[in-house]
């Protein structure tokens, strides 16, 4: 099996899994955290979630590097 193929296997099992725990995981306050911007003008909706995509970013960094070693 070529390394592609074990990647998009495992990118489909993190899917199954993510549909799976949905319930519990749409309970967790990503999205809402202290650090992410939103901005609600009557022209304009911003909304910027730097603090989740950090934290997103280290998870992702932790399971890449748990996987190399």
């Amino acid at each position: 099996m070529s390394k592609m193929q074990k990647y998009l296997l495992l990118i489909g099992a993190i899917i199954i899994l993510a549909g799976l725990f949905w319930p519990w995981l749409s309970k967790l306050p990503l999205g809402k955290l202290p650090g992410d911007i939103f901005i609600n003008k009557p022209n304009l909706k911003l909304y910027i979630p730097i603090t989740t995509m950090l934290i997103i970013s280290i998870l992702i960094s932790l399971i890449v590097w748990l996987f190399r070693k």
